[in-house]
């Protein structure tokens, strides 16, 4: 399971790594079989490994520097069919040349253990050079089968040129398991979610957003807190013990400390604790685009605020057009479009129920039953 993670900081990660794995376990069983599956991903932290779960080697730029591989490629070669999900997006030149070239390198050794490579649904570029096209393309053609999880990485896969065995399906995060919602009370108050990501707060401009995002998350906050009856919850979604840039954490705590009476929401020990939280939650929004799978596929309404492609890709493909789009829109705007969300709750509703039984659903079970026959066709 190349590039797959369980546990903290990214629990996007560890939310796709979980449900692809849940998937795979179930296409496996449909064939009257069992599979072991092995992390080669980044090891996380403070997580717990189901029984059919082991850890395996993680290519660090230190062993890429050095040409140290030796050990990543023979557990490689050990294995029946290998799985890559790339962290979701990680495949591309948009994160710079280094983790371009280790994800590259990675996949190069897939190729050369002579196992059946499969590339989970993932988003699919963008390649912004000739240079990591040609790779790409070289590489997405060695493959036993590429799944997209939305319609623009559909049209990046033939613009680059590849010709493998091809699907779009759907991220495969909308399968993650969760605890159901408690009972509510009727006077209870509305609860309301926002997802600050530490990144886009500390470092919003690397991303070309024409909001202002942390200007949006104050104003957010301090309109939400101003309604009668409505109780605001910081949710974070990347969290390190050490700092970090990347960490959600202590962004939420010096928000709350600037708006009292808000709520921060646990560190969350793993995805499925932390959908089983937004569950709970009356209407969300947020800058971490698994966090906003949590609230969707659990039906919580929900108003992405998205500062890449990969949001909009994937909730078009959805059919749902609620998305704060953080590099078109301006700060009053993106305030106006989550505000209007939240009044119109049980429209959102209506429309991720929709999209979850019309799209999500029948497109994982696409994915699951094509894994099921390559399992057979492996174990044969």
């Amino acid at each position: 399971m190349l590039w797959h993670q369980f546990g903290r900081p990214n629990l996007g990660v560890d939310a796709l790594s979980r449900s692809n794995i849940a998937i795979l376990r179930a296409a496996a069983e449909s064939i009257g079989a069992s599979a072991r599956f092995v992390l080669f991903g980044k090891p996380g932290e403070d997580f717990a490994l189901d029984e059919d779960v082991e850890l395996g080697p993680f290519l660090r730029v230190r062993e890429l520097a050095t040409f140290n591989t030796r050990k990543y490629r023979d557990e490689l070669k050990k294995c029946d069919l290998i799985v890559d999900i790339c962290a979701g997006d990680g495949f591309t030149s948009i994160y710079g040349k280094l983790l371009f070239s280790l994800h590259a390198v990675t996949k190069y050794h897939a190729i050369r253990s002579g196992s059946p490579l499969v590339f989970a649904p993932q988003t699919i570029g963008p390649f912004e050079s000739f240079w990591t096209r040609s790779i790409a393309r070289w590489i997405f053609n060695r493959a036993r089968k590429t799944f997209a999880r939305d319609s623009l990485s559909t049209v990046a896969f033939k613009d680059m040129g590849a010709r493998s065995p091809f699907e779009e399906v759907i991220d495969v995060a909308f399968r993650l398991p969760f605890e159901p919602a408690a009972a509510k009370a009727p006077d209870a108050p509305v609860k309301v979610g926002i997802n600050v990501s530490g990144l886009l707060y500390r470092a919003g401009e690397q991303f070309q957003l024409t909001i202002d995002y942390a200007e949006l998350n104050r104003r957010l906050i301090a309109q939400f807190g101003a309604m009668p009856n409505v109780e605001v919850w910081l949710v974070s979604h990347v969290h390190h013990d050490a700092d970090d840039i990347d960490d959600d954490y202590p962004v939420l705590l010096e928000l709350a400390k600037a708006f009292p009476g808000t709520k921060v929401a646990p560190k969350f020990v793993n995805s499925e604790e932390a959908k089983s939280f937004i569950v709970n939650l009356d209407f969300f929004t947020g800058g971490r685009m698994h966090a906003c799978i949590g609230a969707f596929s659990s039906l919580v309404p929900v108003v992405p605020i998205a500062y890449s492609r990969k949001f909009n890709g994937l909730f078009s493909t959805l059919g749902y057009p609620h998305v704060a789009d953080g590099k078109k829109l301006n700060t009053d705007e993106a305030v106006a479009a989550v505000i209007a969300g939240f009044h119109n709750r049980a429209t959102l509703h209506a429309q991720a129920t929709a999209a979850m039984n019309d799209v999500a659903r029948p497109r994982l079970n696409i994915y699951q039953n094509a894994m099921a026959d390559l399992l057979k066709e492996v174990a044969a």
